[in-house]
């Protein structure tokens, strides 16, 4: 629903209640952003278990790690889910590097796939990074006209680990060989937090969530 100026507070809700949320107030426009990190992972289960047909979509720039193609086929054989596929290619169809970013186009991919949706979802957590430690768990976007939503926003990476290991999620291998944050192999080392990402250039947002 389009146009509210009431935001509700969902600041003391759970995860599962603000999905829960969402999905009656916008579902079928309504989509899972999914990089395949641990935060997606634990609320596509969540997701799941409330509304099996719930829409999940990536932004595929070419240049994802092998772990995370491998992550993406095992999320969509255990719930059995077809992800939504939005390329964030060059127009030349080279390969992106390091030097030469996929930022730009991901935002215009994300434009694309959020165009006709009234709400999305985002794996966002406060602790990540500064420009995210405000991050509320439900805002209104003016500009797009759409509602987003940060469920695990208050979570901290224990607790997020803790729900993978109870509930058996699939999860990115990279995790575990260090890397906290996991975006396009050319620009992603391994780090704590969002070290990893961009590192060595002071960059920490791709421009997606600001």
């Amino acid at each position: 629903m389009r146009g509210l100026a009431a935001v509700p507070d969902l600041e003391d809700a759970t995860a599962e209640e603000v999905l829960a949320h969402m999905l009656e107030h916008h579902h079928p426009r309504l989509a899972l952003a999914c990089s395949f990190q641990k935060e997606e992972a634990v609320l596509i289960d969540m997701l799941m278990a409330l509304e099996p047909s719930a829409r999940i979509f990536t932004i595929d720039t070419g240049v994802l790690f092998p772990e995370t193609y491998q992550a993406w086929r095992a999320i969509e054989r255990r719930y059995g889910v077809r992800v939504e596929i939005f390329d964030a290619l060059r127009d030349d169809h080279l390969p992106w590097t390091a030097t030469q970013c996929c930022s730009e186009r991901k935002v215009a991919a994300l434009e694309v796939a959020l165009d006709g949706l009234d709400g999305w979802i985002t794996g966002v957590r406060r602790e990540q990074a500064p420009t995210r430690a405000a991050a509320p768990k439900l805002s209104f976007d003016e500009r797009r006209g759409i509602w987003k939503a940060n469920p695990i926003a208050d979570w901290d990476a224990r607790r997020v680990w803790d729900y993978i290991a109870r509930h058996d999620v699939p999860y990115n291998p990279l995790h575990d060989r260090g890397y906290d944050s996991i975006g396009c192999a050319p620009c992603t080392v391994a780090g704590l937090g969002r070290d990893g990402r961009w590192a060595g250039t002071g960059k920490i947002e791709c421009g997606i969530h600001v």
